[in-house]
């Protein structure tokens, strides 16, 4: 079958170590399903792999990807969850299993004609959404999803910031706050991810850094060091900031008196269960929402779409048709 693999790690270059080309089609283990692929995702957790974060050279070569929507062996319409792990060692929570790896780390990941996940991981894609568009639920939007509902502590009606606009956390953030009533900031270096982030449903959006009109409830940060000083100071007393990752470092200064004169809190956030996945699709179907997609790439112009995640050349996910 053709995919798309990681066949050497680079640091600085990880696009050198992309391939495309023929794989052995999956062989499923008991208890799992093979999944016919019809549109993946790309994340940013892939250019990583090909970096060598949370992908070590004696696996090499693996098929990238963690995100898919396809046919199941009897035809029918699904979603693939991308977490292998165990959920009763995560207590009902499989993110939580800390033996738990992501499509692509340790199993054969959706860049593919076929993948193999556990028959649990399969979720019934909602006739609402397209194949493309139920692809960029799994990662993204599930870790938005996440993050904004079962993490966030938000009432109706709050003002919250999200910093990054563009990535697909990001779009995924403010358009399901914006659905959800709460009244969004945003903040971009580049003036149409701004406008965009504003089409999208934002309240405002801003330069990085740039003060606020008021300060928020919550601010949702991806970025890490380059935003923490702007996040830490955009709260209101007793707000808090939902971190998923640190893609500028993971080393800023906690500047822990403004936190505890102010009674802040910062609450970590990974991904989301199956069962999130499921309450997502279906929040998408029932309420219009949709992913943002930059574009949409055959499968075999996957290193375009790579080269566009590197560069910042997105706003949004790129999807592959498969």
């Amino acid at each position: 079958m053709f995919a798309i693999t990681a066949a050497r790690i680079d640091e600085t270059n990880p696009l050198s170590g992309l391939e495309a080309g023929e794989r052995p089609e999956p062989a499923p283990p008991e208890g799992w399903a093979t999944v016919q692929v019809k549109a993946a995702a790309l994340n940013h957790h892939d250019l990583w792999s090909l970096r060598g974060v949370g992908l070590p050279e004696e696996r090499l070569p693996m098929i990238l990807g963690c995100d898919a929507a396809g046919l199941d062996e009897e035809g029918n319409e699904v979603v693939v969850h991308g977490v292998i792990g165990d959920p009763d060692a995560g207590g009902g929570d499989e993110t939580r299993d800390p033996r738990r790896s992501l499509l692509s780390e340790v199993y054969p990941g959706t860049l593919a004609e076929k993948v193999a996940v556990p028959r649990r991981n399969l979720v019934a894609k909602p006739a609402e959404l397209s194949f493309e568009e139920a692809a960029c639920l799994p990662t993204a939007w599930l870790t938005a999803y996440r993050m904004l509902f079962a993490r966030a502590g938000l009432e109706p009606g709050s003002a919250v910031l999200v910093q990054g606009a563009g990535g697909g956390v990001s779009s995924a953030l403010i358009r399901m706050a914006a659905a959800a009533g709460h009244r969004v900031y945003a903040t971009s270096r580049d003036d149409g991810k701004r406008d965009r982030a504003m089409r999208l449903g934002a309240y405002s959006a801003v330069a990085p850094g740039d003060r606020l009109p008021e300060k928020v409830d919550v601010v949702f940060d991806s970025v890490g060091e380059a935003t923490w000083r702007h996040s830490l100071r955009s709260l209101r007393p007793g707000g808090r900031i939902v971190t998923c990752g640190a893609t500028s470092g993971d080393a800023p200064s906690a500047e822990l008196n403004r936190m505890f004169f102010l009674q802040l809190s910062v609450v970590g956030s990974t991904m989301g269960g199956r069962d999130e996945l499921r309450r997502l699709a279906e929040f998408c179907a029932r309420t219009g929402v949709r992913p943002e997609i930059d574009r949409v790439l055959p499968l075999d112009r996957a290193e375009e779409g790579f080269a566009a995640m590197e560069q910042g050349e997105l706003f949004g996910k790129i999807v592959f048709q498969v």
